[in-house]
């Protein structure tokens, strides 16, 4: 069956977002459970929490429909640590220590002319969402929830 994403449709998704405890709410554009793909719009408030995560094998395609956001990308950072006080996992005296380091922040927004963009797989990114949105979001790979 068709769907047409009309702004009556979009106003809907974002009051929903509104509405819900995290402050987003997404519609699964997949065929079925069973599609071996994610897409879907995701209807995003501010403050609502996008902890920053990566897709170890998949780009991540995304579009923003309305709105303004940003796209946080990090990078991992991993040192060992000699400490005598303590014991690493395999029993020696090397700490592994990983930390994050924001390396650029793009703006999205249909009304300033930057409509999305490509993340590249295993990238660490978040969301900072800076007015009312909808993105489009597609990855490969089935959804394990």
């Amino acid at each position: 069956m068709e769907k047409i994403f009309d702004t009556n449709f979009l106003d809907g998704l974002l009051q929903q977002a509104k509405e819900s405890p995290r402050l987003r709410q997404n519609y699964d554009l997949r065929n079925s459970s069973e599609d071996t793909s994610q897409r879907m719009l995701n209807a995003l408030q501010p403050g609502t929490q996008v902890p920053m995560h990566r897709h170890e094998t998949t780009a991540e395609t995304v579009v923003c429909l309305r709105g303004k956001l940003e796209e946080i990308i990090y990078e991992e950072i991993v040192e060992y640590i000699k400490d005598n006080d303590a014991k690493s996992f395999d029993g020696g005296d090397t700490m592994r220590k990983v930390s994050y380091r924001e390396t650029a922040r793009y703006l999205l927004s249909p009304t300033e002319g930057n409509h999305g963009m490509q993340i590249p797989p295993n990238t660490w990114h978040s969301i900072n969402v800076i007015e009312p949105s909808i993105i489009f979001e597609a990855k490969d790979g089935k959804y394990i929830g």
